[in-house]
């Protein structure tokens, strides 16, 4: 690996839409990540083969194979570090880690949330935000603390909702945002360019 660039973990549970942007972004000249190992937490899914077909290690960390979540999290970060990885990146991952992951990785844990939180935390934000009726919903990139879709926030954008729309367009929609953005948010933090303090993120070179 390229000692200029920062090596990561992207953890993953589904197809993998999110995985393939960081792929071609940490494959590009100038790119301050690369992707050591995708993670998943079950086995079969098509974030796996993607991860394969660019010749990046994929790793299973099957959650019905331990008995609690703290002993996942911990077989999570040991896959990681076995990857020499300094950051998490949560791409579709639908599992909560234990505080362990926090303590091993501080301030180097990051999620993409298909909501502008504080609004609509939790595994079903689109449709929870159809059904109260929301005018305006979007994208929230954050890092990961010890509470659900809680930690500070690094970016925002928003999109409004059309009359017509249905979970399926909006979660395309954002979606589309998540793999613009969310490249560029783990380059800045692989580069050095975000600084927390309290719950405010500042990003230099911006």
């Amino acid at each position: 690996m390229s000692t200029s660039r920062t090596p990561i973990a992207v953890l993953v549970s589904g197809s993998g839409s999110n995985l393939q942007a960081l792929l071609e972004t940490g494959s590009r000249p100038g790119s301050h990540f690369e992707i050591a190992v995708a993670i998943s937490d079950r086995p079969g899914v098509r974030a796996l083969a993607r991860a394969e077909a660019a010749r990046v290690p994929a790793e299973v960390v099957d959650w019905s194979a331990h008995d609690d979540r703290a002993a996942f999290t911990a077989a999570v970060c040991d896959v990681a570090e076995k990857f020499a990885a300094e950051v998490l990146v949560l791409a579709g991952f639908m599992r909560v880690l234990a505080p362990e992951a926090m303590a091993r990785f501080p301030e180097r844990i990051v999620n993409t949330h298909p909501a502008l939180l504080p609004a609509f935390p939790g595994a079903h934000a689109v449709r929870d935000a159809l059904a109260h009726g929301v005018a305006v919903t979007g994208v929230t990139i954050h890092f990961v603390d010890e509470l659900v879709d809680h930690g500070p926030i690094i970016w925002q954008e928003a999109i409004a909702i059309g009359p017509a729309e249905d979970e399926a367009s909006v979660q395309a929609r954002i979606q589309e945002i998540e793999h613009r953005v969310y490249p560029e948010v783990v380059d800045a933090l692989c580069a050095g360019d975000l600084a927390v303090v309290g719950r405010r993120v500042t990003w230099s070179r911006r």
